[in-house]
C-alpha cells in the first residue's frame, strides 16, 4: 500500500500551505472525517455549537489519518498529514491573516463575507489542550476550530444542511513513501467499505 506524507515549507515566500477554508455540502465516511475531492481539498464535518451566536465547530484537519487518493492511472494510494506539518500549516495560516478567507464549495470567486475563524486549537495532551467536550478524541496535532457565520444567507444554508462540513485547501508537497501497520491498513479497509456502502456501490 503506497502511503505519502504531505508537507509544506514554512518560508513565507513559498506558496505551500492552507490558504482558504471552505464550507461544503458533502461530509463523508466518519463522524469526523477527512477526504480529498481534488489534490487541494480536505473536507471535515462540523457541528452547530451555538445557534444564537451562529458558531459552528469541528476539526479542520486530523493528524495521521490516511486519506484515500487516486493517481492519474486510476491506482489508489493514501496520504497523511503528520502533527508537525499541521503545526506548520496552522502557524502559516495565522501568520498570513487568513482567518477570514472562507469560501463556498471551493469556489475562490464565492468568498463568504462575514464568516471567519474565531477559535483555533492544536490538540496537544502534553500541553493540556484536549479535544473540546462533545468532540471525539483525535491524535495529538489535529487542528480544531470554530467559525462565526454572520452572513444571513450562509447561516440559512448551514441550518438547512446545505453546508455541513469544513474543507481546507492549499498547496502541499509530497515526502517519500512509507509503510503502515497492519491494524491501520485494516481500519482503512473498513472505512472504504463503509464509504462504498453509503454510496450504494
Amino acid at each position: 500500500m503506497r502511503i505519502l506524507e504531505l508537507i509544506i515549507d514554512e518560508n513565507q515566500e513559498d506558496e505551500s500551505g492552507v490558504d482558504q477554508i471552505a464550507l461544503v455540502d458533502s461530509p463523508a465516511i466518519m463522524s469526523n472525517w477527512m477526504k480529498f475531492n481534488e489534490q487541494k481539498k480536505v473536507e471535515l464535518k462540523f457541528k452547530i455549537q451555538d445557534k444564537e451566536k451562529r458558531i459552528v465547530s469541528g476539526y479542520f484537519m486530523i493528524a495521521d489519518l490516511p486519506i484515500a487518493r487516486m493517481d492519474d492511472e486510476g491506482k489508489m494510494f493514501y496520504v497523511v498529514f503528520r502533527k508537525d506539518t499541521i503545526q506548520k500549516i496552522v502557524n502559516k495560516f495565522m501568520r498570513n491573516g487568513f482567518n477570514a478567507k472562507i469560501n463556498l464549495m471551493h469556489d475562490s470567486n464565492a468568498l463568504a463575507k462575514d464568516v471567519y475563524v474565531i477559535e483555533s486549537l492544536i490538540i496537544d495532551s502534553e500541553r493540556g489542550i484536549k479535544a473540546p467536550e462533545g468532540f471525539e478524541k483525535v491524535p495529538n496535532g489535529s487542528w480544531w476550530g470554530s467559525m462565526r457565520v454572520l452572513n444571513d444567507d450562509v447561516w440559512s444554508m448551514v441550518l438547512d444542511g446545505t453546508f455541513n462540513g469544513f474543507s481546507v485547501e492549499g498547496m502541499f508537497g509530497q515526502d517519500k513513501d512509507f509503510e503502515l501497520p497492519e491494524t491501520v491498513i485494516n481500519k482503512i479497509k473498513e472505512v472504504i467499505k463503509k464509504y462504498k456502502a453509503n454510496k450504494g456501490e
